[in-house]
C-alpha cells in the first residue's frame, strides 16, 4: 500500500491563503527510514504547488522535526500505526497538521532546550527548532496533533 493515499474524515486546514489553494492528504509508516523519503517527495511537491521561495529550509526542518517526534515518541516506531500529514499549499503560505497516533504529551512538561542543564542533552530540541522556523506551531489533542504555518518570505522594492 502506498503512502500517498486519502485520509478519509480527515479535517480541513484552516485557510489565509490568498489565491488557488491545493491540500494534500497522506500517511506514513512509523518508522524513521521513512521520514527522508517521505520529506523528499512532499518537499517537491510543495516547492512545486506554491510560492514559498526562501523558506524551503525552514519548512524541511520543521516538517523533519514534527514528523521525527511522531514517528519515535508519539507512535513508538510501532509499525503498524501511522503518522497522518495534511498539507495546504497556497501562494502566500504553507500549512501542515501532523497527526500521530499515541497517547500524547503535555506540552508544558517538555524541558526548555536553551537551559542550562539542558544544554549538553541530545534530546528535546525538535520542538524548540519547530517554533524557532515556522511563524506558528501549536499543539493539539492532546498533544497528538502539531499546527505549523509558515508564510512566504516577502520581497523588497
Amino acid at each position: 500500500m502506498s503512502q500517498w493515499h486519502r485520509i478519509k474524515d480527515w479535517p480541513l486546514l484552516p485557510s489565509r491563503h490568498d489565491g488557488p489553494n491545493v491540500q494534500l492528504d497522506m500517511h506514513l509508516r512509523s518508522e524513521v527510514s521513512a521520514i527522508s523519503p517521505f520529506v523528499d517527495k512532499l518537499m517537491r511537491l510543495v516547492r512545486n504547488l506554491n510560492g514559498i521561495s526562501g523558506n524551503e529550509e525552514a519548512i524541511e526542518i520543521a516538517l523533519r522535526e514534527a514528523l521525527a517526534n511522531a514517528v519515535i515518541h508519539g507512535n513508538q516506531e510501532n509499525s503498524s500505526k501511522k503518522v497522518h500529514v495534511g498539507c495546504l499549499c497556497g501562494t502566500s503560505e504553507v500549512s501542515f497538521v501532523v497527526r500521530d497516533e499515541g497517547c500524547g504529551f503535555d506540552i508544558g512538561e517538555v524541558p526548555d532546550p536553551t537551559a542550562p542543564e539542558n544544554l549538553e542533552s541530545g534530546h528535546g530540541r525538535g520542538i524548540y527548532l519547530m517554533k524557532s522556523v515556522m511563524d506558528e506551531v501549536r499543539f493539539e489533542q492532546g498533544g497528538t496533533v502539531v499546527f505549523m504555518r509558515k508564510s512566504a518570505k516577502r520581497r523588497h522594492a
